[in-house]
């Protein structure tokens, strides 16, 4: 596996070619001093129930991993709190409004998008809904369904932090 920071070449202060990688997560520019970071990106994940113990999924409607199942969520913009961002992407896929979530846990992710492996930390939440609860698929999620626990397989879902996290969701509920 490559380093993060190998596809950059220049620096993003000055442009020197003087950018070298520093450590592990890092890299820096020896000719102006600037050292930049490569630190993980948040993203959020919703686990959505209604009061029939039924999961809320969303087929993926892109890559990575189009036609899978997904959880509701995605990437936290730059100021918002991990909770701004898990209300505001649920949202944006299924048109709820949620207004309580419970943290859960987090998942160190790689995120394989536009040829970069992108380090993510997945934050889980989970949240409850009224049965009456009107959903629309819309966004990264091209459809959305409700399924009883009991109906809900892991291999089904394609990104490996989503998997282990419905699995490690499943064996707390079921």
């Amino acid at each position: 596996m490559h380093h993060p920071l190998d596809l950059f070449h220049y620096c993003p202060k000055c442009g020197s070619e003087y950018f070298e990688i520093n450590d592990f997560k890092s890299k820096h520019c020896s000719n102006c001093g600037f050292t930049y970071y490569q630190n993980p990106s948040s993203s959020t994940a919703a686990f959505i129930l209604n009061s029939k113990g039924e999961l809320l999924v969303a087929r993926r409607a892109k890559d990575p991993a189009k036609g899978t199942l997904d959880l509701p969520g995605g990437f936290v913009d730059n100021g918002e709190s991990g909770e701004q961002g898990m209300v505001r992407e649920i949202r944006e896929e299924t048109g709820l409004d949620i207004h309580e979530l419970e943290y859960l846990f987090s998942i160190p992710n790689v995120y394989h998008y536009s040829g970069m492996d992108i380090h993510t930390l997945d934050l889980f939440f989970r949240c409850h809904v009224e049965d009456d609860a009107v959903v629309h698929a819309a966004d990264d999620a091209s459809e959305c369904m409700w399924l009883p626990l009991r109906e809900v397989y892991v291999e089904r879902f394609g990104l490996r932090s989503i998997r282990e996290a419905v699995h490690r969701f499943l064996q707390l509920n079921c």
